[in-house]
């Protein structure tokens, strides 16, 4: 690979030592340069200390650190001084760093005119075009300030605040006059436009797929018990709207924080306003979830169709290659459905996703496609819960229990947790091993009650039929440790039982009702997980 900026000199030294090396026709020596304007030529250094002090006399702060933080401070002041304090970002802060040698700080201000424009819309263009840190005052409420950072000295720190100044007039003129244009009409009145705008050459328009998001929207509010038809069609209609408004067509990161100003001005529903805003969210790791119930609703089905659709086509992360953000979005999925406990056969929903496509050729079948996404957001599921501290073994064995719902499978981790934790975990798992090591390889939970003979057995059988009902009760109904505790219970008829009799018997009769016995005992645990994985 080649270096792709021009090399101009190398400088190579061990402590005080030259060192002779070559790139193309630049030979190494123990010279360098300081500040291209305010230094003063060609600078020898005699070993690393040196290095850093004659750099810095001659205006390079050479440590990156030491750079940063001078940085922050010197913003922090000033935005002090103004009254206020300046946006926290980090990402802004670390690329100034690196675009400067001696960082000075400065404050410049805008007219106050230009604050009916949208906060989002003028830090993004104080960000993106210009790296200037928005300033705030206490109330969280933009100040017609901004603090930018020069390379170099306080020299003529005005004029350099007058020419900042000026070309930052110049992007807010564009942001007021986008602005502008835009709310002339309400934002219903650009969803025509998306007809033009291509989603994916086979995948359809953006009017193809709002569409498809009324459908599922409305679905999944109805399987979750969320919002209202009304609310989440005229959600899912206004969703993407904002795509061919001006200010978008600028700034492409403001996509849905515009739909949500434009859905106000246009007289929405809050609800409606607020989840054209949320339907992107989460859009990164630990990013904000969906507040509202709409929100959360046109989210799900925003992510479930963009991974059915491309799933659908062929279209799979593999490696490290992404290019459409198929793991954020089943990521985000995991979070919205976890964190807010939701109910939702995703089997069910991602069936739905993918007939929307009827009409579109697809590389993969309806069963296998909702097949490979659901194992494509388990694995996402599996990553999150690990991250909140979960043992992997009892994630694997929940997992091993089939489920379209992952909010049950957490459910089901979780119980497995506290299962662990609690005093009943020995005879639970003493139960379990007794019954299902004698029973891997038989099938038959069958139960000839008339061939039991010994007291043990049949005391087992008779405590077992008491708890049997109890115990699918509590399945059903998701209390899952409850039907733990039950299966626990069984601890001392399970150990006379063994202690009594031989279950490996030359009766054959005999044999296939112990083991049976002993097989439905074991087929109750391995409804709530596959107890085998678990390391104890």
């Amino acid at each position: 690979a080649r270096f792709a900026r021009p090399i101009r000199w190398l400088l190579a030294l061990l402590d005080s030592e030259r060192i002779n090396i070559q790139i193309e026709n630049i030979k190494s020596n123990n010279e360098t340069y300081g500040h291209r304007f305010l230094s003063s030529g060609v600078l020898p250094v005699k070993d690393v200390q040196h290095y850093f002090q004659v750099l810095r006399e001659n205006y390079v702060i050479l440590d990156q650190e030491e750079r940063k933080e001078l940085i922050r401070k010197q913003v922090l002041d000033i935005a002090a001084a103004a009254g206020g304090r300046p946006m926290e970002n980090e990402d802004l802060l670390e690329e100034i760093t690196y675009l400067l040698e001696y960082p000075t700080a400065f404050y410049g201000s805008f007219s106050s005119s230009y604050l009916e424009v949208p906060p989002e819309v003028l830090t993004t263009s104080m960000i993106e075009h210009q790296r200037y840190f928005p300033v705030f005052n206490n109330q969280g409420q933009l100040m017609p300030g901004f603090i930018g950072v020069r390379n170099g000295t306080d020299y003529n720190l005005d004029i350099v605040r007058a020419g900042n100044q000026r070309v930052l007039k110049a992007r807010l003129e564009d942001a007021l006059f986008f602005w502008n244009e835009d709310t002339r009409r309400p934002l219903v009145d650009m969803v025509t436009g998306l007809k033009e705008v291509l989603f994916h050459e086979r995948l359809g328009s953006i009017m193809d797929k709002v569409e498809r998001l009324q459908t599922l929207a409305v679905s999944i509010g109805e399987a979750c018990n969320l919002s209202d038809a009304a609310t989440l069609k005229r959600a899912a209609l206004l969703c993407k709207a904002d795509l061919v408004s001006s200010m978008v067509y600028e700034f492409p990161e403001l996509q849905g924080i515009m739909g949500r100003y434009y859905a106000i001005k246009s007289g929405e529903k809050p609800e409606v306003s607020q989840a054209v805003f949320e339907h992107y969210l989460p859009r990164s790791a630990g990013d904000t979830l969906p507040a509202t119930e709409s929100g959360k609703v046109l989210s799900l089905a925003e992510k479930i169709d963009n991974l059915v659709g491309c799933f659908a086509i062929g279209i799979k992360p593999s490696g490290s290659q992404d290019p459409y953000a198929l793991r954020r979005q089943a990521m985000g999925i995991v979070h919205i459905i976890l964190d807010s406990g939701l109910g939702l056969d995703l089997a069910k929903l991602a069936g739905k996703a993918y007939d929307n496509f009827a009409a579109i050729e697809t590389d993969s079948d309806r069963k296998n496609t909702i097949s490979e996404v659901l194992e494509f957001i388990v694995q996402r599921m599996r990553g999150v819960l690990l991250e909140r501290g979960y043992s992997y073994d009892l994630i694997d064995a929940a997992l091993a229990v089939p489920s379209n719902d992952i909010t049950d499978i957490s459910n089901r981790i979780e119980a497995l947790q506290d299962l662990r934790q609690s005093e009943i975990f020995e005879d639970f798992m003493v139960v379990y091993n007794r019954c299902h090591n004698l029973t891997k390889k038989w099938a038959d939970d069958s139960i000839n009650i008339k061939v039991l003979v010994d007291e043990s057995e049949i005391n087992l059988n008779r405590s077992f039929n008491l708890i049997k009902y109890d115990v699918y009760r509590d399945i059903n109904t998701r209390n899952y440790l409850g039907a733990c505790k039950m299966l626990a219970g069984l601890r001392p008829e399970v150990d006379d039982f063994f202690n009594a009799v031989m279950v490996m018997v030359d009766d054959v009769e005999l044999k296939a009702a112990r083991l049976g016995l002993l097989k439905a005992i074991a087929n109750l645990y391995n409804l709530i997980a596959d107890f085998s994985k678990i390391v104890v």
